[in-house]
């Protein structure tokens, strides 16, 4: 139906132009005629098409199925679904495995003495066990005690020189990001000269195949008895054959305890075990036994039971639901049936939604943004009422996340999510899914059913390798259809868009061989929403781009575009535009209504009309700017005009701040932002980097919206602090301190904070007197001290006791005597314990 009414829009969008002399009028008369056949044809299409949707919706009303269990959505993560994963370390069961795998790897067995090879210990069982979360939490353990480590993930279908990469990169602490053009021996040789007299550490996680660590294992010397490697494995000849050429043991991953599973369980669906009601405790039992001690499906079944109503029926329905297949095979066919039963309880948008995550490469970290940025530009999400279709996308995300279908990867200081990874056992079932609904096809991935797919093509995802060639992969696939082209580690030759008519999606991101010309026909995509250029060698935008009059998504992240050409101003429905430090943008900015979103701007290099415009731009909402003016050219001719550029800056920004702007970063700018006054009643989030300011700015008490602020200053003093405690929605403090106070800093009921949530305080000087006293900030929940060694804290902790919601309290330590350091542990730790809460407490020391 999509393509039909592109068809007949494109068809009725054309412009007829008025011809010159005989030949042309006749020219121009049969061109009429072809166009009403077209479009009768067109039209005929929409009729059958009508049919066919009035006779589903009738079999639908006939045979309408159960309702879903789900009811809402989501709109916010779940601190519970997050718990199972930001705290692994106090996953239920994981304690006794980590100790008896670091027994293995440290101990001496008598066996070291008599043999140089490194130590080995191969963790192995099927996908869902927790090998990996093992693996890591004795890696986090022990890799201080040596002098480099490294963490990989391998994966099914693994990238050597990638790989080698991230090995000679983590254990040399450094970026070898001009290796790419050398050869998988050169590496090889790199890493093993590098780590031949030292004690390393190495993580090999998730290894598929002999072949694939027969080329890892070279870059490791066997000669040092005193380092040790792990290994993980779901196949047991892969596990064994990672013992050869050095010491090593195989260890059994094991399923979780009654106890255990029951506290994984119970974390996810209530506050403690005790707050299970009475009249579900015995299913509770039921639906554990059925998942046989496997964590994965422990926490996908939770999150299935998270998002229905806690009763009796719905909850027997599911226990039902899951049947005999984990007992028949608890590792394959039962994690699959739950992962079914998770799947088919999402509501339809949710399952598309979950299903696109097919796409990318197992292993792989997933940014929040781009993935709903794409989500958008498929139309799988739409704006509703007062929530922009990016609001909507959010709360998607969050559901899948609360439902355990995907991980929390990073994140924030804030505690926000800024990316989500997917287990590879649910990739396998979602790649499954996508290839039975012919959702998704793929080339050049390694999967024995890649072949039972249907040639006509709606997305596309191409996976590079370094002898690939799209022309090969594509052979035989209809592209009538193709709605979009994903490029996957973009090794491959890049394919011709001329017959990728109605495409809506392009991806080309690090794709290497992509060059400008390859840009020359994609004016002829008059459907292309999301064109994604990141890490790509494009130095120039073809000049006719102006004419992709549904672009609504640009990324040109680290590209070598230094200016836009002057006809993407007539890009009238482009929201999100994501451009490079170096980019200069042309005049007429103001005619870009629809931008939503605006990253990456160096306001050094700006014409003064983009900088006078970009107040005008009414549906801006996100917002980065660089200020730092130091080195600005603009600036040196004449102070005049290095005037004019602030004011016009200044004045674009408060005019943003009256009309839809609700977050704004800032790069450099403290000379400019201290002098000016802004005005920003709009405004929600404001972050400003690398600049810090003598003083509390006045400007910033009339920010009444503000909910999340980071601020560098030049010694914080208490006036200062009562501006910011004045802040009625402020939700979320990160002060940073970049010279020491000069006075104490006292918090309490009369400095204000009424709502503050986290408060974050990093210091990089002399000591500083801080204390909380009686009611000061009631609703702080998290709180982090960097340089926590800088505090003079009394005999309680400076004052914890006094914040009534506080639950975790996070210290990192840069420098500091050691004595210092433990004498601030105790104090810390005994005003925990004097807590109502008794507060998490964290020590990181870097």
């Amino acid at each position: 139906m999509e393509d039909a009414i592109d068809n007949f829009m494109q068809s009725v969008g054309d412009k007829d132009e008025k011809p010159d002399g005989l030949i042309d009028k006749i020219k121009n008369a049969l061109g009429k005629l072809g166009k009403m056949k077209a479009r009768r044809r067109i039209g005929k299409e929409i009729q059958d098409l009508k049919k066919q949707i009035k006779e589903v919706s009738e079999r639908n009303a006939r045979y309408k199925s159960r309702e879903a269990f789900s009811k809402t959505v989501n709109a916010t993560v779940d601190p519970r679904a997050l718990a199972i994963f930001e705290h692994a370390w106090k996953l239920a069961g994981i304690d006794e495995p980590k100790a008896e795998i670091i027994k293995l790897l440290m101990d001496d067995d008598g066996c070291a003495t008599t043999q140089q090879q490194p130590k080995i210990v191969s963790i192995t069982r099927p996908g869902g066990m927790g090998k990996t979360t093992l693996a890591n939490q004795v890696y986090q353990e022990i890799k201080g005690q040596f002098e480099c480590w490294a963490f990989l993930s391998v994966s099914r279908s693994p990238d050597m020189m990638n790989i080698l990469r991230t090995i000679l990169s983590e254990v040399s602490s450094d970026r070898y990001s001009n290796t790419e053009a050398g050869s998988v021996q050169i590496l090889i040789s790199k890493i093993n000269d590098f780590l031949l007299d030292k004690r390393y550490f190495v993580v090999d996680d998730d290894i598929w195949d002999v072949d694939t660590w027969d080329i890892i294992k070279c870059a490791f010397p066997a000669t040092s008895n005193t380092s040790r490697i792990i290994t993980t494995a779901r196949i047991n000849n892969v596990a064994h054959s990672c013992l050869s050429s050095f010491n090593g043991r195989i260890y059994n991953i094991r399923a979780l305890s009654m106890v255990h599973s029951r506290q994984l369980f119970h974390r996810r669906l209530f506050k403690s075990d005790e707050d299970c009601p009475s009249y579900l405790q015995e299913i509770s039992e039921q639906i554990l036994e059925k998942c046989h001690g496997l964590p994965l499906a422990i926490i996908a079944i939770s999150g299935l039971l998270a998002n229905i109503e806690k009763t009796e029926d719905l909850w027997n329905q599911v226990k039902d639901s899951i049947g005999r297949a984990l007992e028949r095979n608890p590792n394959v066919e039962g994690m699959m049936k739950i992962l079914s039963l998770s799947y088919f309880d999402l509501p339809l948008y949710l399952k598309t939604c979950l299903l696109y995550l097919s796409v990318y490469l197992e292993d792989s970290t997933i940014k929040k943004k781009g993935l709903i940025r794409r989500w958008i530009a498929e139309r799988f999400i739409h704006r509703e009422g007062r929530y922009t279709a990016y609001e909507l996308g959010e709360r998607c995300f969050s559901e899948l996340l609360n439902r355990g279908l995907i991980q929390p990867g990073e994140i924030d200081v804030y505690g926000e999510v800024n990316s989500c990874q997917v287990h590879d056992t649910i990739l396998d079932f979602i790649i499954s899914k996508s290839i039975e609904e012919n959702f998704v096809t793929f080339r050049g991935l390694p999967l024995m059913t890649i072949g039972k797919q249907s040639k006509v093509v709606r997305q596309l995802c191409l996976h590079g390798v370094k002898e690939g060639n799209s022309t090969v992969l594509t052979a035989g696939l209809v592209f009538s259809h193709l709605r979009s082209l994903t490029m996957v580690r973009g090794l491959l030759e890049i394919p011709s868009l001329e017959e990728f008519r109605h495409l809506r999606v392009l991806d080309l991101m690090a794709c290497s061989k992509l060059e400008d010309h390859h840009l020359e026909n994609i004016v002829r995509l008059f459907q292309l929403r999301y064109l994604n250029l990141q890490g790509t060698r494009i130095s120039k935008l073809p000049e006719q781009i102006g004419r992709l009059g549904c672009l609504e998504v640009l990324d040109l992240r680290g590209t070598s575009v230094k200016e836009l050409p002057a006809c993407i101003v007539n890009l009238r429905k482009l929201m999100h535009l994501l451009g490079n430090d170096d980019a200069k943008f042309p005049d007429g900015i103001v005619k870009m209504q629809a931008l939503e979103m605006l990253e990456y701007v160096n306001a050094s290099i700006q014409p003064f009309d983009f900088l006078r415009g970009l107040g005008q731009l009414k549906n801006l909402r996100n917002l980065q700017l660089d200020l730092d003016f130091e080195f600005d050219a603009v600036t040196e001719d004449t102070n005049m005009v290095g005037e004019e550029h602030t004011k016009a800056i200044v004045t674009s920004l408060c005019k943003l701040g009256t009309q839809n702007l609700r977050s704004l970063t800032i790069y450099g700018g403290s000379n400019l932002l201290h002098k000016e006054s802004l005005c920003l009643p709009t405004l929600e989030d404001l972050c400003i980097y690398f600049s810090a300011f003598p003083q509390v700015p006045t400007w910033l008490g009339s920010f009444r919206k503000l909910q999340r602020l980071r601020l560098g200053m030049k010694g914080l003093k208490q006036d200062g602090l009562c501006t910011l405690g004045a802040l009625p929605s402020l939700l979320v403090l990160y002060l940073v301190e970049q010279t020491a106070s000069n006075g104490k800093l006292r918090f309490s009921g009369e400095v204000g904070f009424p709502f503050l949530k986290i408060f974050i305080y990093d210091a990089c000087s002399k000591p500083v007197d801080l204390m909380f006293g009686a009611g000061s900030m009631p609703k702080l929940e998290k709180l982090e001290l960097n340089c926590f060694w800088i505090v003079e804290a009394n005999s309680l902790g400076f004052g914890i006791e006094n914040l009534p919601c506080l639950t975790s309290v996070k210290c990192i330590e840069f420098a500091g005597d050691d004595g210092v350091v433990e004498a601030m542990k105790t104090v810390m730790e005994r005003g925990a314990s004097t807590h109502p809460n008794h507060p998490s407490l964290l020590f990181e020391r870097l």
